[in-house]
Parts: structure tokens; C-alpha cells; sequence
């Protein structure tokens, strides 16, 4: 008789931004695929987005506080054991002419977008160096940064936004010899509630094949990198081409 494979180890995600939009769907497709899930926004708690269970455990905070990334990595551990991938979902952003964005946007850009991926990716790749079983960081990026659209004011912003980029590429290679896989995911348009009080006619003209993505796309992009074994320092674009330039 064939001997049965042993289950593999049941894994453990980290996901910040969790409770709304592209979030709320990866938080609910990585239970569904058998994760558990350490799910962080503001206030997750009271959004009433999601219930506590034997596999999901939430995090009220500011992703751009130490001491919310602390308590969400303390968490993985103590509920679950380890922490094997993370998503950088938590993300601002506004647009207005370069000359009117102020010290007090930047600040703000810089803290969500910036400190909230350092302190939370930190001890994330410190746990998965302890643990020597390799993992995954997959962050939320957009096409914007390759190619900007006239008329969509997003310049400080994209600051913010390539640099996730370009850190990701640098951790890929940083920690290949470790496992640890680090990638992107670039959307353009999703039907989000970002994006709940644009017109969607205004929003199909932002990529060349005039279609808006839903979040279920950019929720599949993220889970394939977080399996893929052997892709590390990839910026994925789902965005219809707007990419690849002018249409």
C-alpha cells in the first residue's frame, strides 16, 4: 500500500489594509486556500468586515506605527506559530498639481506608504530568517509608476509607490539565498471604493484595452506570486497595458 504524503504545515499570512477593497479580498481568498491570517487596518475590529476565528485574527492600528507592526507579528506568532508571507496592501493616495501637495501630504504618503512597509516587513523577514523555510512579501504598487497619464496629478504620490517597487527588487535579491521571495503587484484602475465616486466611462479611458480590473484580479495576481516558487523580483502589471505607454 502507497504511503500517504504528510499534510503540509498548515501557513500563516500577514495582511495589512485589510478591511475593505482589494484587502477584504485577499483576506477572505487566503482563508479560503486554507491560510491563516493576521488582517490589519485602523480599525478592522469595528468595521464589522470580518468575525474572529480558529484562522483569522485582526489588528486595530496604524500600519504606520512601530508598535502596530509589532503587534501584528506578535500575533502570527502567538496564535499561529509563524509568519511565512506577508502582503503590503495598506496604501494612501491623492492626486493634486505637484505645487500644491504640502510637507503635511508627503508626511502622511511616507508614513502609510513607506514606514508602514519597513516596520511590518522588518519583522516579518526576521521571523522567516528564524524559521529557515523560506517565504513570501508581495506589495501593492501601481502601473503609474512606469507610466505616468497626463492629466492624473500623482507625482508625490509615486514616490512613494516606485520606491516599493525598487526596495522589492533589492530585498528579492537580498534574501534569494534564504528563500525569501519579495514581488510586486502594479494594478491600474480597480473597481474599489477608491475610485467609488469617479465615473467608471471617465475610468475605462485610463487603459488601452478600456476595461476597469475588479478586485478578484488583483487578489489572484497577489496569490500567485505568493506560491510561485521560483519568481522573486517581479513587478506583475494588471492593468490593461497602461504600462506599456501611450494609447
Amino acid at each position: 500500500m502507497q504511503s500517504l504524503k504528510p499534510l503540509e504545515k498548515q501557513k500563516t499570512i500577514l495582511i495589512t489594509g485589510a478591511s475593505q477593497g482589494i484587502g477584504a479580498g485577499l483576506v477572505k481568498t487566503f482563508l479560503e486556500r486554507g491560510y491563516n491570517v493576521v488582517a490589519n487596518s485602523r480599525h478592522i475590529s469595528t468595521s464589522g468586515t470580518f468575525q474572529v476565528s480558529d484562522q483569522l485574527a485582526i489588528v486595530d492600528g496604524d500600519i504606520g506605527e512601530a508598535s502596530t507592526a509589532k503587534k501584528i507579528a506578535d500575533t502570527a506568532i502567538e496564535r499561529f506559530g509563524s509568519i511565512d508571507a506577508l502582503v503590503n496592501n495598506a496604501g494612501i493616495f491623492f492626486t493634486k498639481p505637484f505645487t500644491e501637495y504640502t510637507i503635511e501630504d508627503f508626511k502622511a504618503l511616507v508614513s502609510t506608504n513607506l514606514e508602514g512597509f519597513i516596520y511590518v516587513t522588518q519583522l516579518a523577514v526576521k521571523q522567516m530568517l528564524n524559521q529557515k523555510s523560506g517565504g513570501s512579501i508581495v506589495s501593492i504598487t501601481t502601473s503609474l509608476t512606469d507610466h505616468p497619464i497626463a492629466g492624473l496629478t500623482a507625482s508625490i504620490p509615486m514616490i512613494t509607490k516606485g520606491g516599493l517597487n525598487s526596495i522589492s527588487k533589492n530585498l528579492a535579491m537580498e534574501y534569494a539565498k534564504d528563500g525569501i521571495r519579495v514581488n510586486a503587484v502594479a494594478p491600474g484602475i480597480v473597481d474599489t471604493p477608491l475610485h467609488k465616486d469617479n465615473p467608471k466611462d471617465f475610468l475605462r479611458t485610463l487603459s488601452p484595452m478600456g476595461s476597469i480590473s475588479d478586485v478578484q484580479e488583483i487578489v489572484d495576481a497577489v496569490v500567485f506570486l505568493t506560491e510561485a516558487p521560483h519568481i522573486t523580483g517581479e513587478v506583475l502589471h494588471v492593468d490593461g497595458g497602461a504600462h506599456l505607454g501611450k494609447w
